[in-house]
């Protein structure tokens, strides 16, 4: 029988968490360095790159209900969702080596080599983030269990955002030397295996205890349906794909934003420091400080709410990070702190995000009476895959418009783009999502009020099952 109060052991926790540390392992690199890899080493076009990652989510839109749909509708022996991590992680891994491979190709011939392996990420990618994702849904049917495992997880995730912080560039310069393609292929094949154990630590340290309810049957038709008429996944889906383009916006331009306009700095005690390693101790304060701002996510939530939370302080992070374009390049303290700031408020809004979505996927069942977690985390991670997508190809195509040319000094036009791809446009978006969420309406009366009415129904369910039996 199903319990509302049932709580996960550590060992369950830690191990779920790991799995993010892995997913996280290949989004980091995208959100980070994948522009300024195609860019500064592969050798396209920024304006080409952003239409690339634009045109590659009309598949996505397909493919991630798709792969949700299909995930609700496995059923093995390891559960739904279980499966897809152990069954996928390698080639996961290798394909993300394939799309950090610098081919010896004309610029046509690496475009098209970059659509292929991009696409192929994305599609392996959402063949095991969908399920893993949905996982957390089903683990336990405790909202406020969920939202601590949340907090697990993105713990794990922004450990594994340091490693590769402070891995890749270090990985490149030591394999690659004097040839970045050759070292960007090491430090992918280094950072792959490690996400594909994760991955395997994941499978075998988990259990899924919720089911849908007993004789469900729905049509695809319907699932989407459903989803479409899920009010709060609408407004916090809506929210997803403004933050994620504020996020990968933000972040994509740190690399430029120091590469070209802080550049080298003398800094107290240290001399002169390069812009490699500033950059570097730069997204790892951040990092850092968005860690703390994880582990008080609980704390946080069941204060003020889990969505006014969310809203609050993507809020907050907006306005920090606007402030970034009244900087000048020697304003390095001020940058840092602006960095604290940002990145603690984005801790909560990361936590709170899956969390919120598998509370979408308790109102569906609760509203509707059926469940579909895989459908509504898939359509989750479209949304982010969305956002990723819209955000790095507005940087690339910003960049373009304002006359980018890699490793060569910017014009002052140039070099207004990059410090507006830092503040004020990604803040823009970080502030549109914060209206979203102020319409969420599960707040934590409705969803006690849902939680308990659906433990209710599921031992009803149970009660009427067993006592079918009994009678056969």
């Amino acid at each position: 029988m199903q319990d509302g109060t049932q709580k996960l052991s550590l060992g369950e926790k830690i191990g779920y968490s790991t799995g993010d540390a892995a997913s996280n392992i290949f989004f980091q690199t995208f959100i980070l360095f994948i522009t300024i890899f195609y860019t500064d080493v592969f050798g396209l076009p920024a304006a080409a790159i952003g239409t690339m990652f634009l045109v590659t989510k009309i598949w996505d839109a397909v493919n991630d209900p798709m792969m949700g749909m299909i995930a609700d509708r496995t059923n093995t022996r390891w559960g739904k969702f279980r499966p897809y991590l152990i069954w996928f992680a390698i080639p996961l891994g290798i394909i993300g080596v394939l799309t950090f491979t610098t081919p010896d190709l004309s610029v046509t011939g690496k475009l098209i080599y970059a659509y292929v392996t991009y696409t192929l990420l994305m599609m392996a990618y959402t063949i095991v983030n969908v399920p893993y994702s949905a996982l957390m849904g089903v683990m336990t049917p405790n909202s406020n269990e969920r939202t601590v495992l949340s907090t697990f997880r993105f713990f794990a995730a922004f450990i594994a955002t340091i490693v590769v912080q402070y891995s890749v560039l270090r990985l490149v310069g030591k394999f690659g030397k004097d040839n970045p393609a050759v070292g960007w292929q090491w430090a992918m094949g280094i950072l792959s295996t490690l996400a594909v154990v994760l991955l395997f630590i994941t499978f075998f340290t988990t259990k899924e205890r919720v089911h849908p309810p007993k004789g469900q049957k729905t049509s695809f038709k319907q699932d989407l349906v459903d989803l479409a008429t899920n009010k709060p996944w609408v407004l916090i889906g809506s929210a997803t794909i403004f933050q994620l383009i504020y996020i990968v916006m933000r972040n994509g331009a740190i690399m430029y934003y120091f590469k070209y306009f802080v550049r080298g700095q003398e800094v107290m005690f240290f001399g002169e420091v390069s812009y490699a390693k500033l950059v570097s101790t730069f997204m790892i304060a951040g990092t850092v400080a968005t860690i703390i701002g994880v582990v008080l996510t609980s704390r946080i939530s069941r204060a003020i709410g889990k969505s006014v939370a969310y809203a609050t302080f993507l809020g907050i992070a907006g306005l920090s990070s606007g402030a970034f374009f009244f900087l000048r390049p020697e304003s390095t303290t001020i940058m840092f702190i602006l960095q604290l700031i940002t990145s603690f408020s984005v801790g909560p809004v990361s936590v709170l995000q899956w969390a919120i979505y598998t509370d979408t996927a308790d109102y569906g069942e609760w509203k509707k009476g059926r469940r579909a977690t895989g459908l509504i985390m898939s359509a989750s991670l479209f949304a982010l895959k969305f956002g990723i997508a819209v955000g790095v190809s507005s940087l690339a195509w910003i960049l373009g418009a304002y006359g980018y040319q890699p490793n060569v000094d910017q014009t002052e036009k140039g070099l207004l783009g990059i410090r507006l791809v830092m503040s004020i446009y990604p803040a823009i978006f970080a502030l549109l999502g914060m209206v979203f969420m102020f319409f969420y309406p599960l707040n934590k009366k409705l969803m006690h009020q849902v939680e308990t009415e659906l433990i209710e129904r599921r031992k009803t369910a149970e009660s009427a099952t067993v006592s079918g039996g009994v009678g056969l």
